[in-house]
């Protein structure tokens, strides 16, 4: 009797787990069926934001669907990505996910909401941004030496402004490693940080090209320097950091990539990252990126999950060498 039972009870639950297989399976065959959110991490304005409104606007037009950018800017990207991380892994929460959330903040952080890699499903890299050093226009230097040793002379020194981890992490490292006489300002999001540049409330700051570029071509920011360890094919005219006060290593620049929430249907990832990448692939879109300050580097999903996991050493390196304490 007690056999016949749990024979029966297993028959049940094999039952229902291939239904629930089949309803899962249905749901990824018929994604997207309403609206998806792509959520970043950074305010309107800012390069996250460009890039994540460029492949929103692809995937509508590819997958028949709204896909609306939600900007969530805010304690150095955690709560964007904890957002992320609690939702449904149905494909309808996306995440354009920077450095910040994912490479950096487990070390500027003593704890964290949300794992940066087992929270996460990832889908696809999309591209790299080279930081330049900028000032504010009025300040009497034309180069780094020049601001270094403006930076001694001061009588209280320089303040420098910071919207995200990689102006964090490359102005941490610039004060440390070329001694330079400077207070940190952190700011909620790059622009915010910018205005107060170009006003004259700090000094310098390192910023994307692609944010900085408008004031820098309206003459309100001079850039002195790229934060990558060569010059960059986007600012030829511009001498690394490295080269400009010999500090070779000196080599910080930022990712950009898509995500899911973790336990995505490989099916949904597979149909998003394929059709971002096609994207990428396109000499129009490789040319909108170049003039929005952004070198496209895609790479499907299996290649991004390794690259992120190499992040992580690279951004450990490089919080420590800033000297950067966890908060």
């Amino acid at each position: 009797m007690l056999g016949r039972i749990f024979k029966r009870s297993l028959g049940m639950l094999a039952v229902l787990a291939c239904g629930a297989a089949s309803l899962s399976a249905h749901a990824a065959t018929d994604w997207p069926n309403k609206p998806v959110r792509v959520v970043t991490a950074f305010g309107p304005g800012t390069a996250s934001d460009m890039v994540a409104r460029m492949i929103a606007e692809d995937l509508q037009t590819a997958f028949k669907q709204p896909f609306i950018v939600e900007n969530k800017p805010g304690a150095s990207g955690i709560i964007a990505a904890s957002m992320v991380a609690e939702a449904a892994p149905d494909g309808y929460t996306l995440f354009l996910t920077t450095n910040t959330a994912n490479s950096a903040n487990p070390y500027l952080f003593k704890k964290l909401p949300y794992d940066p890699i087992k929270s996460f499903t990832p889908i696809a890299r999309v591209c790299n941004f080279p930081f330049v050093l900028a000032v504010e226009a009025n300040l009497p230097v034309n180069s780094v030496a020049e601001l270094i040793e403006y930076s001694k002379k001061a009588p209280n020194g320089l303040s420098y402004a910071y919207g995200n981890s990689t102006g964090q992490v490359a102005g941490a490292a610039f004060k440390s490693l070329a001694n330079v006489n400077a207070t940190a300002i952190p700011y909620k999001s790059t622009p915010q940080a910018m205005t107060d540049l170009i006003g004259g409330q700090v000094a310098f700051m390192f910023v994307d090209l692609a944010s900085s570029q408008p004031n820098m071509k309206a003459g309100r920011l001079r850039t002195l320097a790229v934060s990558t360890e060569k010059r960059s094919r986007l600012a030829p005219e511009l001498p690394s950091i490295a080269e400009a006060v010999n500090l070779p290593g000196f080599d910080l620049a930022a990712w950009v990539g898509v995500m899911g929430p973790a336990g995505m249907a490989p099916e949904i990832t597979e149909k998003i990252s394929t059709q971002i990448n096609a994207m990428l692939a396109r000499p129009e879109v490789v040319k909108r990126f170049t003039d929005m300050g952004a070198e496209v580097s895609p790479a499907p999903a299996a290649e991004f999950a390794k690259y992120l996991e190499h992040q992580l050493t690279v951004w450990e390196t490089k919080v420590r060498e800033a000297g950067i304490q966890p908060e």
